[in-house]
């Protein structure tokens, strides 16, 4: 999933390019990688929670056996 910061990068980086201006473009780049970034940490963070929901859910089936 391509999030905003990766496109508003992207968009960035390609006005550095056709400007000639390098800051501009590393900027771009720069933002790209921040929207990766948050990609991964949001799947992280959905990983974490699937986990902690499986782990209530064993404790509340283990309860009702007991």
């Amino acid at each position: 999933m391509v999030d905003k910061d990766e496109l508003k990068g992207k968009a960035t980086e390609i006005k550095g390019k056709v400007t000639q201006d390098e800051s501009e473009e590393l900027k771009g780049k720069a933002q790209q990688e921040l929207g990766k970034i948050k990609d991964k940490v949001k799947e992280a963070a959905d990983d974490v929670a699937e986990k902690v929901n499986e782990f209530v859910d064993d404790l509340k089936d283990k309860d009702k056996k007991e």
